[in-house]
């Protein structure tokens, strides 16, 4: 099958236009059209890794038909104890010799859990250790439970080590996985009928919506929606976390359209999370979303990046360093993004220079991101022999490349 003929498919899976597809790549519905049909030659690598990012191509060679170039793109290689923490997700046990931990203690260790992952650069390693007696044991303190408030109580924590595992498990080579993990912390966060509970489930569930591409769309608009609707009265008196997941939802609304190309909405929802940011403490930092005042000039960035305004995603940036993200993930994060940025705005040095930085601050993030991935990619066909080499050498720490 023809380059052209797979792009087509690839395109009409993600429920993604031809004008929509030109408009993200610079070019014409019918220069889309001629490449689908063979009417001109097959683009050079840095248009086809672009094609691969909007459509969400996992494997580089499921586009080209080329079985040497095997490239997973937003699928990073199967972290070593993937196997492990399926295990735990997947049993099903009936019968127990033990007592369940305590609330207090399923809390104690969820609150450590949470601080590994944002300060280890390993946080996929720390987390994926912790995750399979975390998954056991929050299952078996729902089982235990006694009296209904413990019973809701032992959801609201199971649910939270789902959300926990869904952050392990995105990017692994197990979709599968990834929607049995945000399924179940969606059920048990609304059995626990816990306002903060279910407005994480839902922020995680809109998002593994949003990456499925253009055809789920609607499904993450509708998760984020029927979240805030549903937090809202739960806002006046609402505790600080409550808030501040209303705020990440409100920014997950942004994104989405930011994704969609819909630049008044994006800002919008953007100014919105950032009004509800300011109603934070100044130093307050939301464990799992890392929603905070410090966050919002990293998610201007993104939103900036996502409609391809390169040279207001390089402004962002610059006001964006001011803020200090406490997060080495989410830190790791945000530099990826201003590399985007940088690509985006012709300055392709400076990119992989924040690529570099992004490493340094936590390279399994970057290692399993999709972005940072074509970037290198592209850049290791630079012609300029600097660049090129820079980028093989980074490559070559992703795994991209062999040693």
């Amino acid at each position: 099958m023809a380059f052209g003929q797979r792009m087509q498919i690839y395109r009409q899976r993600r429920g993604m236009s031809r004008p929509v597809l030109a408009g993200f790549l610079g070019k014409s519905p019918s220069w889309v059209k001629q490449v689908e049909t063979g009417k001109i030659q097959v683009p050079k690598l840095p248009t086809i890794l672009r094609i691969a990012e909007l459509l969400r191509v996992r494997d580089l060679a499921d586009l080209t038909g080329d079985q040497t170039l095997h490239v997973d793109l937003f699928i990073g290689p199967g972290h070593p104890r993937l196997a492990e923490v399926k295990a735990a997700v997947d049993a099903f046990p009936f019968t127990t010799d033990r007592q369940a931990p305590t609330a207090q203690h399923l809390r104690h260790r969820l609150d450590r859990a949470w601080s590994a992952r944002h300060e280890a650069p390993d946080h996929r390693e720390v987390v994926g250790k912790l995750l399979p007696d975390l998954i056991r044991d929050a299952q078996l303190a729902v089982r235990q439970a006694d009296t209904g408030d413990e019973r809701r109580a032992a959801q609201a924590a199971l649910s939270e080590v789902y959300s926990l595992s869904q952050f392990f498990v995105a990017y692994q080579p197990d979709s599968a996985l990834l929607w049995r993990v945000a399924e179940r912390g969606m059920v048990a966060a609304q059995d626990s009928e816990d306002p903060h509970a279910i407005g994480v489930a839902a922020w995680l569930t809109a998002q593994a919506h949003r990456d499925s591409g253009p055809g789920h769309f609607e499904a993450a608009d509708a998760v984020t929606m029927e979240a805030l609707r549903y937090l809202e009265s739960h806002l006046p008196d609402a505790e600080d976390k409550v808030l501040a997941i209303a705020g990440a939802l409100q920014f997950e609304a942004g994104y989405t359209a930011a994704r969609r190309g819909d630049n008044g909405v994006a800002w919008g929802w953007w100014d919105k999370a950032e009004k509800t940011a300011k109603k934070l403490p100044a130093d307050f930092f939301h464990p799992v979303t890392s929603f905070s005042r410090a966050i919002m000039g990293a998610h201007a960035v993104t939103v900036a990046v996502e409609l391809h305004q390169g040279g207001e995603s390089v402004r962002q940036a610059a006001k964006a360093d001011k803020a200090v993200i406490k997060s080495r993930p989410r830190r790791a994060r945000h530099r990826i993004e201003e590399a985007r940025a940088y690509q985006l705005d012709g300055q392709p040095d400076t990119a992989l220079a924040t690529l570099d930085k992004a490493h340094e601050a936590a390279p399994e993030t970057i290692k399993y991101n999709g972005y940072a991935r074509r970037i290198v990619l592209e850049e290791t066909e630079a012609k300029q022999p600097d660049r090129r080499r820079r980028a093989s050498e980074l490559a070559v720490k992703l795994g991209l490349l062999a040693a």
